[in-house]
């Protein structure tokens, strides 16, 4: 597995983890102590911001998981790729975007540039 396809699994994984526990180890696991995360919902800076706009995510979107589509494209050390946000229950992708991941040379995540293509009543 490259740097590029572990950091991508990383980050699924935190996005998709549940309860704290798991979530503060899913986020030390993909990103850099002082990693950053921005979309254009807001900014988080460091596990703990990251950890709370994961939790927030979950609270708005109870029962949804963030699935990869497509394959990520990369060089160096950054990674894009799109993403939806899919319903367990019935399927449903109310929200789709687009990330790109700015690694480190340890392939843990410095940054994040979120882009959303699609919000519910948008």
């Amino acid at each position: 597995m490259t740097m590029h396809q572990d950091a991508v699994e990383r980050y699924f994984t935190a996005w998709n983890a549940t309860g704290p526990e798991d979530l503060a180890k899913a986020v030390a696991a993909a990103f850099a102590e002082d990693g950053t995360y921005t979309d254009p919902l807001g900014e988080a800076k460091g596990h703990d911001e990251i950890a709370a706009t994961v939790a927030a995510a979950h609270e708005q979107f109870p029962g949804f998981e963030f699935r990869l589509t497509g394959t990520p494209d990369a060089h160096h050390h950054l990674v894009r790729f799109t993403w939806d946000l899919v319903s367990t229950a019935d399927g449903s992708a109310p929200v789709a975007g687009f990330d790109v991941l700015t690694l480190a040379d340890d392939g843990r995540i410095t940054g994040v540039a979120g882009f959303l293509d699609r919000l519910p009543g948008a």
